[in-house]
């Protein structure tokens, strides 16, 4: 397929030119950044939500059953499940698409034109996402789906990329998981905008929500909303119910026990990601959210386009990094020559 028969594709809906669009995009082809060149205007509209959490949490489950939720909502859904990379291949091992609804490709969820699914690999990409998630992520957008699911690859503790990319970011956890003051060193209670405690029925599901919530009240900012708060009711503190107020002035991250198995909690969690969606819209945050991703994504293009220019010998960085070497030039100067070689 050509790159204009790809762009008419995408737009018109057509799942094989969006495959063939994605395979471009993540193996770096002249094809793929030209198409996300011309693409780039039909999107903005997709509310991406990025799923993380330690492996075994249940990942791929709640994203099967979010995925039924909102279609039942007639919403379109496109599903990047990030998988650790194949020693071998480099290729994505599928353990996300295995999972999803127990791979019958009877059900719904595989044959419903409302639904696309790819996996992608993190080729040894730490922080729990392949390195062309976000524009992979973009395709979707113009192409047209409402919401754009992202399942990291559960590496753990530094799985925090998500951030990156994603509106609403949601940390999966199951109850008793591991080490809580490494889980909150890590950042791990930093980039939520969802908390879900999955397997609930297991033992410790409701002491595992209290720490939870117990640690997000310790974010600076709501310590602050809260001090406001308990000089007029004391009592908010003393009945539990301090957290449910907390929420209601602005965005306190919600917790919420799910069984996804089952598919309880599933349309709780369907609730607060629209919900959290509407606050970032009626706030405006929104707006900041993106600005901020796009200028660190710029910035991370400009590096790139730098390595390039760096590469194809026209700076004489070889012979700069010999000087270099040999004690002739120190780092700092030969840093400070390119940059002005670059800039003209």
């Amino acid at each position: 397929m050509e790159v204009d028969e790809i762009i008419e594709g995408i737009f018109s809906g057509n799942k094989r030119a969006l495959a063939r669009a994605i395979t471009y995009v993540e193996n770096d082809y002249p094809e793929g950044k030209e198409i996300l060149k011309r693409i780039y205007s039909k999107t903005g509209k997709a509310h991406i939500v990025g799923l993380t959490g330690f492996p075994g949490v249940g990942k791929s489950t709640i994203v099967s059953k979010l995925t039924q939720e909102f279609r039942k909502r007639d919403k379109k859904i496109g599903i990047i499940a990030v998988d650790p990379g194949s020693p071998f291949t480099g290729g994505a091992l599928l353990g996300d698409r295995l999972r999803m609804d127990g791979f019958d490709s009877s059900k719904p969820l595989w044959i419903d034109p409302g639904v696309f699914f790819r996996s992608m690999s993190s080729r040894g990409r730490a922080g729990g996402l392949a390195a062309k998630t976000g524009d992979v992520a973009r395709l979707m957008d113009a192409f047209g789906f409402d919401i754009i699911l992202i399942e990291t690859v559960g590496a753990g503790q530094s799985e925090v990329d998500i951030i990156e990319v994603a509106d609403t970011s949601i940390v999966i956890m199951m109850p008793e998981t591991g080490d809580e003051i490494q889980m909150h060193k890590a950042g791990i209670l930093e980039i939520g905008d969802i908390y879900v405690v999955n397997k609930a029925d297991l033992g410790g599901a409701e002491k595992t929500e209290k720490w939870l919530k117990t640690m997000l009240m310790m974010d600076q900012e709501t310590v602050s909303l809260l001090e406001k708060t308990t000089h007029r009711d004391e009592s908010l503190v003393e009945s539990g119910k301090i957290y449910e107020v907390l929420h209601k002035k602005g965005w306190m991250p919600p917790v919420i026990l799910t069984i996804a198995e089952r598919g309880k909690g599933i349309k709780e969690l369907a609730d607060a990601i629209e919900e959290h969606f509407k606050f970032l819209k009626s706030s405006n945050l929104i707006v900041e959210k993106r600005k901020r991703r796009m200028s660190r994504e710029l910035f991370d293009l400009i590096m790139d386009e730098i390595k390039k220019e760096l590469t194809a010998g026209k700076l004489n960085y070889k012979e700069i990094v010999d000087k270099v070497v040999k004690n002739e030039l120190d780092p700092h100067t030969a840093a400070e020559m390119l940059v002005k070689k670059m800039l003209g």
